[in-house]
């Protein structure tokens, strides 16, 4: 594929690699996330201040007149150094919300917020029973004079514990897994009724369980027209899922370069096992699926602006192509670096843990393949 990027977008690549390569060092990483707050906020106001946050947004939002491009070229290189901050779920979920269906006043109200660090936003749309499934929802907003009122619980909020805000999915209609009657809030999450419960996940992120519990909200919460939601939630879903998939581009040629590294150093017999043929094809085949999640990334993100039909059904291509990749390439790191693939002290570990954490976000391989078999 002949893929050519702006001036611009290698000018944000060669400087987020620097920055990732001099301030996200393994041990750097390590201790932010084992710190009592998860994360390092000076990292967030850093990307603020060189305009990370405000890259995929148009100059009318206030933004840098980028799109879903800047958003992959971004997240690639967080993917390289595992960074934890939340640009998916404030920038990409709650931004493409906002530019896509926001009012002048939530725009101006929120935009400018995320584009400057101040405000961060959490993607509240997974609850236990859903499976990937947008539209079902137990979540109800009901309303109560011009207001709604929100009961219920989603289920592993990433970047929630970091949040001031919740974007949240919600039925204000219709039957648990009716497509019609889904609504979309912003909602404070310092509000009476929002209780939550945090947590570390697996690969070193913190995400919370969040109830609410007769929570008000005022009808300017409102994102898009009420009841019609899902094709809203699914476009941004989708344009998550392609960042998600630069994500793990990313860790994916790291865990390959540091495996062929450590092949090179480990010896065996008296010599390194990189000299082992069946591992240099096991090498090979990590190279490969690298390879083969670039294209299927850059095509599914140049197809987010297509038909719906056309978006989804590339989008999933996408997500069962890289999520099999993830795992064969997680998974290969670890056996060839053999006992200290699993050990907390080497990074390769970590990256199999977001690797394999990556394939259940926003549906699983399962999930897609049924998803893009029915679009086809």
């Amino acid at each position: 594929m002949d893929f050519n990027f702006t001036e611009e977008q290698e000018m944000v690549r060669d400087g987020l690699s620097r920055m990732v390569r001099e301030q996200y060092d393994w041990e750097t990483r390590r201790k932010a996330i084992e710190s009592e707050a998860g994360w390092r906020p000076e990292v967030w106001a850093q990307l603020a201040e060189l305009g990370i946050l405000g890259m995929p947004f148009s100059e009318d939002d206030g933004g840098f007149g980028g799109g879903a491009i800047d958003s992959m070229v971004i997240m690639e290189e967080f993917g390289k150094g595992l960074v934890v901050e939340p640009f998916v779920p404030t920038v990409v979920c709650a931004g493409g919300f906002l530019k896509h269906a926001g009012t002048e006043a939530q725009k101006e109200d929120h935009l400018a917020a995320i584009i400057s660090g101040e405000r961060v936003f959490a993607f509240a749309y997974a609850e236990p029973q859903g499976r990937g499934d947008y539209a079902n929802l137990t979540t109800t907003a009901k309303k109560d004079g011009d207001a709604f009122v929100l009961n219920g619980h989603k289920a592993v909020v990433i970047g929630a514990p970091w949040a001031s805000h919740l974007v949240v999915t919600a039925r204000t209609s219709g039957d648990q897994r009716d497509a019609q009657g889904i609504s979309v809030f912003i909602i404070d999450k310092s509000s009476d009724g929002v209780v939550t419960r945090d947590y570390e996940t697996v690969d070193g992120r913190r995400a919370s369980e969040v109830y609410f519990e007769n929570v008000a909200v005022l009808p300017d919460a409102l994102i898009g027209e009420e009841g019609a939601a899902l094709p809203l939630i699914e476009k941004v879903a989708d344009e998550a899922i392609a960042a998600l998939c630069a994500e793990a581009c990313g860790a994916m040629k790291v865990a390959h370069a540091q495996t062929v590294e450590y092949s090179k150093q480990r010896k065996q017999f008296g010599v390194p096992i990189g000299k082992f043929q069946v591992l240099q094809h096991r090498m090979v085949d990590m190279y490969t699926a690298y390879e083969t999640s670039v294209s299927l990334t850059y095509l599914a993100t140049l197809k987010l602006g297509t038909d719906d039909k056309e978006r989804k059904r590339t989008v999933s291509a996408a997500k069962v192509g890289v999520g099999q990749a993830a795992r064969l390439v997680g998974q290969e790191a670890v056996q060839i670096h053999g006992g200290n693939g699993v050990t907390d002290e080497y990074a390769i570990g970590h990256y199999f843990k977001r690797l394999t954490i990556f394939e259940n976000e926003f549906g699983n391989v399962d999930h897609h393949m049924k998803r893009h078999v029915a679009l086809s």
